[in-house]
């Protein structure tokens, strides 16, 4: 099976909810020394929506350096504002990005012709590759496999989708759908517990968050999929369902990822951007258990 489980790593933040580019650095160097398939900086997961564009910049010109080409780089770059979108990436792009991802547009209830409208002007005017981002239960829009394979066909630039939906239903429907004509586009899974579903029906693995602190189970299970070991894939599912009720400890998931990293030695702060608060002391407990349960602490 041909599958990659990229990390779509958090951003490190001080207590005053700025970058903290050295501390991002370390997290990138982590998850390259523990075998991650690639990085994706600026994700949900990675507070895009709170961090503005000089500081987005100023990310991606240290990630783009840290990660100096030894594993694919990739780029959150959506913006509801076209043109804001569009140069973003470009920027991202002409640093070194190995493509951008483009969250579709949100708030407003939008018809699909709005939908491939904006995909559509994105695509024409960035000067490299794209995945689209599905996300649901944030935009309130669902990209359908209908649609995405309007866009397969009329973009070549458009070379995956990041399918973060709680039904692997879809997902499996995209895939039959969309590589039926389009065998490279690339479908990624974006929960964790979807990697094995994901590879066994031909898809091409997950962009999900537990690899940020448990980047050795990601890997593992990666390479395990990558050798058709299908004994090892089995228990590495067991141990990535173990971690997922990680994402249940608090209504906020993403300080208590970023409490996990730090439990397990990552030299980062807990802060995230306000108004998310850090993990406290009871969610602090329940997220060390669950990391001992899983032999990771």
């Amino acid at each position: 099976m041909n599958v990659r489980w990229i990390t779509p790593a958090v951003t490190a933040m001080s207590r005053d909810g700025h970058v903290d580019l050295e501390a991002n650095e370390r997290i990138y160097q982590n998850l390259i020394e523990k075998g991650m398939d690639g990085i994706l900086i600026l994700g949900s997961i990675g507070e895009f929506y709170a961090i503005g564009l000089e500081e987005k910049k100023q990310l991606i010109d240290r990630a783009v350096s840290a990660v100096d080409g030894q594993v694919p780089l990739y780029v959150g770059t959506g913006h509801m504002e076209i043109d804001e979108c569009v140069n973003l990436s470009n920027y991202a792009l002409g640093k070194g990005a190995r493509a951008v991802v483009v969250i579709s547009p949100y708030y407003m209830n939008l018809p699909d012709s709005a939908i491939l409208n904006f995909y559509g002007q994105v695509a024409r005017n960035i000067q490299g590759d794209m995945i689209l981002y599905n996300f649901p239960a944030r935009t309130g829009y669902d990209l359908r496999p209908d649609l995405v394979w309007k866009l397969a066909g009329n973009y070549q630039n458009i070379i995956g989708l990041k399918d973060t939906v709680g039904d692997m239903a879809h997902t499996r429907a995209m895939i039959q759908k969309v590589k039926k004509d389009f065998p490279n586009f690339q479908i990624y899974s974006g929960f964790d517990e979807f990697f094995g579903h994901n590879a066994l029906s031909g898809g091409d693995g997950c962009i999900a968050g537990l690899s940020n602190f448990a980047p050795e189970v990601a890997a593992g299970n990666a390479r395990a999929a990558r050798t058709d070991d299908l004994k090892s894939m089995c228990l590495y599912q067991r141990k990535v369902d173990e971690l997922m009720s990680i994402y249940n400890v608090g209504q906020q998931f993403i300080p208590m990822i970023k409490k996990a990293m730090i439990l397990r030695g990552m030299e980062m702060e807990p802060f995230c951007a306000q108004p998310m608060r850090e993990a406290d002391e009871g969610e602090t407990e329940e997220i060390q258990s669950i990391l001992k349960q899983a032999k990771l602490l």
